[in-house]
This record gives structure tokens, C-alpha cells and sequence, in this order.
């Protein structure tokens, strides 16, 4: 069983952020670079690494400071861990680099902080079951993050 124990990983070139479509078998949304921190890994070593399958980037992300929690659904393959500890990072990209997606992407955006904080929550198997104010603190809480990766230089 996986740890409890996630990173997420904001990319960043100029003043874009990547954002990723996860394909139809990963649950087919946007999201950013994202994976569990595996046994024996620290967070840095679990950004660095989920950085570069995700998106072919080789580089050293750095962690902004912003950790979040929240219990995985019963669809989702780690349901009944407990609840899950998310670190965030950030990384910036060279100026003309563009991802090399892995099997868990099909498409990307390059987006300014609100349209990234427009896509990011949106999950197709877990809003329809949400209410308004619930999705209103989604892309708050998602606008947070997206504009403390902007900002931190």
C-alpha cells in the first residue's frame, strides 16, 4: 500500500503555468504535475522525479510552502489510506521548452493564473456530486496555489 503522501509540481515559464489533461484512463481532467511520494523518498526527491516522467523536464523544483490534505474517493485506487498530505513545488521551465507528455497526459496548456485556476479543479467524476459553494472553494483554493507559484521568484 502507497503512503499517504503526495507532491504537486507547478510549472512555470514566463508568466505561464503548465497545466496537464490526464488521459481518458487516468480520469480525464486538468491537472498539474502530481504524483505520491514513494517509500524511502523525501518530497523534493518525489517532485523532482514525478517532474520529469510527467513531462521529460530535468530540474530541481522548489517548495513553496503550501501543503494541503483531503481524503481520497471511493473510485479513486487509493481510497482507505487516510487522508492524504499534498507538497507543493514549483519549477521554471526554459524559455521554448514544451513537455514531452508520458502515458498519464494526452494534452497541455500553457495558462496565465485564472484560466489555470479555471481548469485545475475539475474533475468530471467528483463535481457533478458537489454543490456550488464547494466547487466556489475549489477554484479559490486552486487560485491560491496557481498565484503562490506565479509569485515566488
Amino acid at each position: 500500500m502507497r503512503e499517504p503522501h503526495e507532491v504537486l509540481v507547478f510549472v512555470r515559464r514566463a508568466d505561464a503555468v503548465l497545466v496537464l489533461h490526464r488521459s481518458e484512463r487516468q480520469g480525464a481532467y486538468w491537472h498539474a504535475v502530481a504524483g505520491a511520494v514513494e517509500t524511502g523518498e523525501t518530497a523534493a526527491e518525489a517532485a523532482r522525479r514525478e517532474l520529469h516522467e510527467e513531462t521529460g523536464l530535468a530540474a530541481e523544483p522548489t517548495d513553496i510552502g503550501e501543503t494541503f490534505t483531503y481524503e481520497p474517493e471511493d473510485w479513486e485506487p487509493h481510497a482507505g489510506i487516510g487522508t492524504v498530505r499534498v507538497d507543493s513545488f514549483v519549477v521554471d521551465a526554459p524559455p521554448a521548452w514544451e513537455p514531452e507528455l508520458d502515458w498519464e497526459h494526452d494534452d497541455y496548456r500553457w495558462c496565465n493564473v485564472d484560466e489555470a485556476a479555471e481548469l485545475l479543479p475539475v474533475d468530471r467524476r467528483v463535481e457533478p456530486r458537489r454543490d456550488a459553494a464547494w466547487r466556489t472553494a475549489e477554484h479559490e483554493r486552486w487560485r491560491a496555489f496557481v498565484t503562490a507559484a506565479a509569485e515566488l521568484r
